[in-house]
């Protein structure tokens, strides 16, 4: 892990002062419409952010927030593959940039950086906080305004990222986004909300991965057919959110945090080592016990009980979280 470089505090820091001369309505109005079609309620295949106002309440209330998802599921490709360090990364509809700070924070550099999208104030923008971000692999990075879908052409890269995207797209956009990233980068991170329907395209993003010859390194312990029956469940994890002042102002909450429910998948051209079993749910702690909800390797959806007679596993069990691997590996 990169200790050198920003972190979520830095990133809110550079977030500080967006909203000076927005008036409040105006960037209220902006983020309740970007609310509405994170969660599917608008047209898709058109860019999201329009404007300076678009693009401010976005950088103000989603920039932190995807970045935690992006971070959490770059970290379990860095378990996964552990001698793996981009050299390069291609951002595809990076729009402010957040994945890049996400990379940023997960390995050292120097790394060349590459940050594709449609939407120039959102290119202009991204540019300003790099520039402000103290980190030479952000300050250096091409902002390159690029139409994301059928079409699209990217440079080779080790690393592509694709976060909260798809949704924004066609079906027929969509599948040729994927496969460009599957063609042009070593490693693939696809991240999308985590609803019923951001999974519904992750999954569908996986089973196009796997047909281009990549291997899933996370979340899946394999890279067979995904143990959910459609309809029933859908797989999602949380990444935990600090609300700064400057997102309250903009869409307000009395709470200090916000849980961002996320749904990714991370693949490889090279053989990763994924992990034996996933924890899949929040980990239900009682008096004695933990319940864990596991996706396995070889049995696929599973519930574990550790008690205390399971010595170290049941103190493991109680500190593990929603996305790790289990069992941890000083645990076993």
């Amino acid at each position: 892990m990169n200790a050198t470089v920003p972190t979520a505090d830095a990133l809110r820091g550079a977030l500080a002062g967006l909203l000076d001369g927005l008036p409040p309505k105006q960037a209220t109005a902006a983020v309740d419409r970007l609310i509405a079609n994170y969660r599917g309620r608008t047209p898709t295949d058109a860019p999201v952010l329009r404007d300076r106002s678009d693009v401010v309440a976005y950088a103000a209330y989603r920039m932190p927030a995807t970045f935690e998802a992006v971070r959490a599921a770059l970290d379990a490709l860095a378990d996964a593959a552990p001698d793996f360090t981009p050299a390069s990364h291609v951002d595809v509809g990076g729009g402010t940039g957040a994945a890049t700070w996400a990379v940023d924070a997960t390995w050292e550099g120097p790394r060349d950086t590459t940050v594709l999208d449609w939407a120039d104030p959102a290119l202009a923008l991204g540019r300003e906080l790099a520039q402000a971000s103290g980190s030479p692999v952000l300050k250096a990075a091409a902002w390159r305004k690029a139409v994301i879908g059928s079409g699209l052409a990217l440079p080779t890269a080790d690393l592509a990222t694709v976060s909260y995207v798809l949704g924004e797209l066609t079906g027929e956009a969509r599948r040729a986004v994927v496969a460009e990233v599957a063609r042009a980068a070593q490693a693939v991170v696809i991240i999308e909300p985590g609803t019923p329907e951001g999974y519904l395209r992750i999954r569908e993003a996986r089973d196009q991965l796997l047909a281009a010859g990549l291997h899933v390194a996370a979340p899946c312990p394999h890279d067979g057919t995904c143990p959910i029956t459609v309809g029933e469940d859908w797989c999602h994890f949380s990444a935990r959110v600090s609300r700064s002042s400057l997102h309250r102002q903009v869409k307000g909450g009395s709470l200090a945090y916000e849980d961002e429910k996320f749904s990714y998948v991370a693949a490889t051209r090279f053989a990763p080592e994924p992990a034996a079993n996933r924890v899949t749910r929040k980990p239900q702690i009682r008096k004695g016990l933990v319940l864990l909800d596991l996706c396995t390797r070889e049995e696929g959806l599973r519930r574990d009980t550790v008690t205390k007679r399971h010595g170290p596993l049941y103190k493991a069990a109680r500190d593990v979280d929603w996305g790790d691997a289990w069992p941890p590996a000083d645990a076993e």
